[in-house]
């Protein structure tokens, strides 16, 4: 039988034997290992979003400044296409980072009190973690396939028709992802 303190929750049973206890208590501290998922994701996090960031300004430095600049709109596109690839995954990273610190370790007070990143903030069980991650990463997954396209030579008919349906499969696909939130 369980016993309650004064806020409802349920203290350690009386009739608990103190090695299951020091037990428990120990495997329960182990959920704290999430701490170096959450560090190096947000590390990783910084870090992309630093490569993106220097992606379009070496890019567009290239274009601007440069004497002999080589470099054409449809390169800018892509690197800059590049970048905000670069810039979703780490969102990738970051939601994951925010998501197993609050399922493992605590709410971020610091965010609830700022009050408008509650939506971004919401995952209560790993399914809700994996739905937000699974959305980022499916934009992840479109942004390259356009950035692959910017980038091919359609040489036959048949080529532009295989894009033409690429591109309707995808737009169907982000309608029923629309269409389950």
């Amino acid at each position: 039988m369980k016993t309650t303190d004064t806020t409802g929750r349920a203290g350690p049973p009386e009739d608990q034997h103190m090695v299951e206890r020091i037990f428990e208590m120990g495997l329960w501290s182990t959920r704290y290992i999430v701490i170096l998922g959450v560090i190096f994701g947000a590390i990783s996090a910084v870090a992309l979003f630093i490569a993106g960031s220097l992606e379009i300004y070496n890019v567009l430095s290239e274009f601007l400044f440069a004497a002999e600049s080589h470099i054409g709109h449809e390169e800018i596109l892509i690197a800059i296409i590049g970048a905000i690839d670069f810039y979703l995954i780490a969102l990738v990273l970051l939601i994951f980072s925010f998501g197993i610190y609050e399922l493992f370790i605590s709410e971020l007070d610091i965010a609830r009190m700022a009050g408008d990143f509650g939506n971004i903030l919401e995952v209560t069980n790993l399914d809700d973690l994996k739905n937000k991650i699974v959305k980022v990463i499916i934009m992840v997954l479109i942004v390259s396939f356009f950035q692959r396209i910017l980038s091919m030579t359609f040489t036959t008919s048949l080529d532009m028709l295989w894009m033409a349906i690429s591109i309707c499969v995808i737009c169907v696909g982000v309608y029923f992802l629309g269409r389950h939130v």
